[in-house]
């Protein structure tokens, strides 16, 4: 599962109860969350009595698992999980760079296709190549020991704006998105279009389940938000085989700024991929 607890669960009433109903609900494994404020990994894990890693201030990972941290770069973290029957993977968590957001530039200030890749290679394609560059010869041992890349992109992805999906993405698209495109150079799979091949059928959104309005940081106040996939569970490695992949939201969540009560305690829909390990 990859899980943006948002701010710490700060935003919403008794965010760790429900937090943890999620990943109890939903019976995922292995958690990585993004925006942890320093102690979510921590709260979740010794609730759960899982193995966990606090990574600084905004990444951790909770693990039905033994685990141990593998590596790190500054957007990312990683550890190798001891799966059972002796077998073994490697999960990296990652959270991009949030502003110079791309769908703002396809649909608020109309951006040329270039000026978007542009954006994304300020910083999020830099930091997904840094990823790639520490994983290094691992990505050509996956038949051994797979790898699974999850986390908050912060960017859309290259598979779902295409010439079939411009009309909710603006009228815009077919649009080669690097920052999803490094992945895929490397041999990483997205697992939601693994297993849901067609973007106009199923779109897969994770922004937002309550920003439906936009707030006024990188465009008109009050504007529609560009709703969008920015969640994922990548994978690489011949062993893993995706048996099934959603998102998760619970309830009707309540838009900001009345969202104190919501049963969903998070601004993107949570997404999980289940794998069978050969």
């Amino acid at each position: 599962m990859s899980f943006n607890v948002w701010l710490g669960g700060s935003m919403v009433d008794r965010a760790l109860d429900k937090q943890v109903a999620v990943i109890r609900k939903h019976k995922a494994d292995v958690v990585g969350l993004q925006e942890t404020d320093a102690h979510t990994a921590r709260d979740i894990g010794r609730r759960l009595h899982w193995h966990y890693y606090q990574s600084g201030h905004d990444l951790g990972i909770v693990s039905r698992y033994p685990m141990k941290v593998t590596g790190t770069t500054r957007a990312a973290v990683g550890v190798g999980l001891r799966l059972p029957h002796g077998r073994a993977a490697e999960l990296w968590n990652a959270h991009l760079w949030y502003q110079d957001y791309g769908p703002y530039g396809a649909c608020f200030t109309k951006e040329t296709t270039r000026q978007l890749v542009a954006r994304e290679e300020r910083r999020r394609a830099p930091e997904a190549r840094e990823i790639v560059k520490k994983l290094g010869a691992k990505l050509a041992r996956t038949h051994r020991k797979p790898l699974l890349l999850v986390g908050d992109f912060n960017a859309p992805s290259h598979l779902d704006w295409t010439r079939a999906t411009r009309r909710p993405h603006c009228g815009r698209g077919p649009v080669p998105w690097p920052t999803t495109r490094v992945l895929q150079d490397a041999g990483f799979r997205d697992s939601f279009r693994q297993a849901h091949p067609a973007p106009r059928k199923t779109p897969g959104l994770t922004w937002s389940p309550i920003v439906k309005k936009h707030q006024g940081e990188e465009g008109p106040k009050g504007a529609p938000e560009p709703q969008d996939r920015v969640d994922f569970v990548h994978y690489k490695g011949s062993r893993l085989k995706v048996v099934s992949s959603t998102t998760i939201v619970e309830g009707r969540p309540r838009p900001e700024p009345h969202q104190r009560g919501n049963i969903w305690p998070s601004d993107h829909k949570a997404v999980l991929t289940t794998f069978r390990v050969q």
